[in-house]
């Protein structure tokens, strides 16, 4: 008995932290609700059902989640034309736009074991809205045509599948790259834009958990 016990007692501390910690998910409720609080632990139950699945099941898991989530303007949600939230806050209010939907589930998947270099923030410009779009895109290979998770689009097809979808350019956390029509990563361009201001202050919010 006392082997099964500091067995079990092994495993718990072995076991991977939640996403979200349960000090994180107090505050939440405090400031948006009991709702939130459950949205979020059902988002922290979600992603360790995930965390021993393959990365194409983590994809789907995560895209599925977070495309629940309702569609909002920046200007509708914070007064203001372009904000990145932050997942703590996509997820609290329960609403937001395309980067926002982007950023939510780049985190989740980094939080799962998938690779930077493996997860992209494009843009792109929807011909189907007439519009810029924002998607994050998943390359398994880094010559290879990615595919795209969209709020958009509920199934996760290959960039070369998305003919209503027109690539500008690919960025990360550590590189910033032009869009080839394929969708493949293309010529390095100077991290000196507004995106990556923008980049850069998510950060730091993330850092400081902003609800």
């Amino acid at each position: 008995m006392a082997r099964l016990l500091l067995l079990a007692l092994l495993l718990g501390l072995l076991a991977a932290a939640p996403y979200i910690a349960d000090a994180i998910i107090t505050a939440i409720e405090k400031k948006y609700g009991v709702a939130a609080k459950e949205r979020f632990f059902t988002l922290n139950t979600a992603l360790q059902a995930l965390e021993a699945k393959s990365d194409l099941e983590k994809l789907q898991g995560v895209n599925d989640f977070y495309n629940r989530v309702l569609y909002t303007s920046d200007m509708q949600n914070f007064g203001m034309h372009d904000y990145w939230a932050t997942p703590l806050e996509f997820l609290g209010r329960n609403r937001g736009d395309c980067e926002d939907y982007v950023i939510a589930k780049y985190f989740a998947l980094r939080h799962l074991g998938i690779p930077s270099d493996k997860l992209y923030f494009s843009y792109v410009k929807s011909l189907k809205y007439r519009e810029a779009h924002m998607v994050l895109t998943y390359f398994p290979t880094p010559k290879a045509v990615p595919l795209v998770l969209d709020n958009y689009e509920p199934r996760i097809l290959s960039a070369d599948q998305r003919k209503d979808l027109i690539p500008v350019y690919n960025f990360n956390g550590d590189a910033l790259f032009l869009a080839s029509r394929k969708g493949e990563q293309g010529k390095a361009i100077e991290r000196s834009d507004k995106t990556h201001k923008q980049w850069d202050l998510l950060i730091e919010n993330i850092k400081r958990n902003l609800l």
